[in-house]
């Protein structure tokens, strides 16, 4: 293992993958503020839907969230360019962390997985070369790199992939009703969007994309396959750029390419000066035993986190517990009727609520379709109505279709949903079976 992890080889992909991914981080913060995503998600609505635990972190007040992401933007430019790389990369790991853990209205796998990605980049040596902090600290200059900080890349995307494609083997997908729903949606595209209601556009897109995903790591590691596989890539992840429109992610996930061609090949595309490292010293550092632990540890939970579903009662697409953090990409379509009825403890009287009055229309949408988002609605009236003296119940009426399939009933309209406790790892029995044969 040791000399698996502490081999040094050529550090060419890692230091222009540092240059790429600083850029793409740059463009994602200043993309939030000129495409109004920021103004939307954070700034427009009354308050946000944190991850359930995060309750005291919300947007800062007024316009300076434009601030908060210039400042995340600039941490971008510091690691794209190497300028005080390990600050930088620890500030946006940071900033980022916080967006992503203050709202969930956005939620995708791609902002869970830059998180992710932003704390490897802290601990790796990505700034040893081609860099100002080289420039200016040149003992810290080096052409090579331990084996572990390729491998940490190819594990990681091999884990994501892989779940990627086993999700998507469940019948609403193979037998196309989700990529049609999807595709359905984006009917009003110029050019594109008569070709993608095409039968044949939804077989490609469900079935090429469980092949891509299940194949594209083994594909690109095999020298035989492997420039086939980075065209295919290409295709692949342009077509979800455009069609899709997922942000950075596809540009990201091309940018890995640099970790699986030959060094030689990196160094003489993007860095002909930099000598080539051929030397294969083995370097054990001090801490090897601690740091092997941390990293068999941390890859275990990687493998664990997205099964837990498996263990908590009922259907994941249903009650979407356990659906975070597990690469379950783009797999269902839902729409939701929801109504919140709240009763004064004291005089019994009953107010419908008219959800525009507190939420936005994306958190409108979250609302009326998840759980977790209901439930901590209910707890938002209860704090709201608390402030003016009044202690109140929350009932939920909600009706769900998967999918395209018929209404049911989401929500016990019984439970007072305000008086309910979390728990991130068990079923809530306030969700009602998905089996249930009720309709609406």
């Amino acid at each position: 293992m040791n000399k698996f992890l502490f081999k040094h080889i050529d550090n060419s992909a890692l230091i222009v993958f540092r240059i790429l991914f600083g850029a793409l981080i740059f463009l994602e913060s200043v993309g939030a503020i000129f495409t109004g995503w920021l103004r939307r998600t954070l700034i427009e609505p009354q308050f946000t839907f944190n991850f359930i635990g995060f309750d005291w972190l919300q947007p800062l007040p007024g316009q300076w969230m434009y601030v908060y992401y210039v400042i995340m933007g600039l941490f971008g430019i510091g690691v794209m360019l190497g300028y005080k790389y390990k600050m930088s990369m620890l500030g946006f790991t940071l900033l980022w962390a916080g967006t992503y853990f203050m709202q969930k209205s956005s939620y995708n796998n791609h902002y869970y997985f830059l998180m992710i990605l932003n704390a490897i980049m802290c601990i790796l040596p990505a700034h040893r070369y081609a860099s100002l902090d080289a420039k200016f600290n040149p003992k810290i200059k080096s052409i090579s790199m331990p084996n572990w900080c390729r491998w940490i890349f190819i594990i990681q995307l091999f884990i994501l992939y892989s779940y990627a494609s086993i999700a998507k083997m469940y019948p609403d997908w193979l037998d196309l009703s989700v990529p049609e729903l999807l595709m359905k949606a984006k009917k009003h595209y110029a050019l594109i969007g008569n070709l993608l209601q095409h039968k044949f556009m939804h077989y490609l897109i469900a079935y090429g994309g469980i092949l891509f995903d299940g194949l594209i790591i083994p594909l690109l590691l095999w020298k035989r396959t492997r420039k086939i596989a980075f065209f295919a890539s290409i295709f692949f992840h342009l077509f979800n750029s455009i069609v899709f429109q997922v942000g950075i992610f596809p540009y990201l996930s091309l940018a890995f390419a640099v970790f699986f061609f030959e060094p030689k090949v990196i160094k003489g595309l993007f860095l002909k000066q930099k000598p080539l490292y051929t030397d294969n010293k083995i370097d054990v550092p001090g801490y090897a035993s601690v740091f092997k632990v941390v990293f068999v540890l941390y890859f275990i939970i990687q493998i664990v986190l997205p099964l837990r579903h498996h263990v908590i009662a009922d259907d994941v697409l249903w009650t979407e517990e356990g659906h975070r953090m597990s690469w379950r990409m783009m797999l269902r379509s839902k729409r939701g009727k929801t109504s919140f009825k709240v009763v004064d403890k004291a005089t019994n009287n009953v107010t419908e609520i008219r959800l525009s009055e507190y939420l936005t229309r994306k958190q409108i949408r979250a609302v009326s379709a998840k759980p977790d988002f209901m439930w901590q609605f209910a707890k938002r009236l209860k704090q709201i109505y608390a402030e003016k003296g009044i202690d109140i119940k929350v009932y939920v009426s909600a009706y769900i279709s998967v999918n395209g399939k018929p209404s049911k009933q989401l929500i016990d309209p019984e439970v007072d949903l305000a008086n309910e406790e979390w728990n991130h790892f068990k079923h809530h029995d306030w969700i009602l079976p998905s089996n249930r044969d009720e309709n609406n």
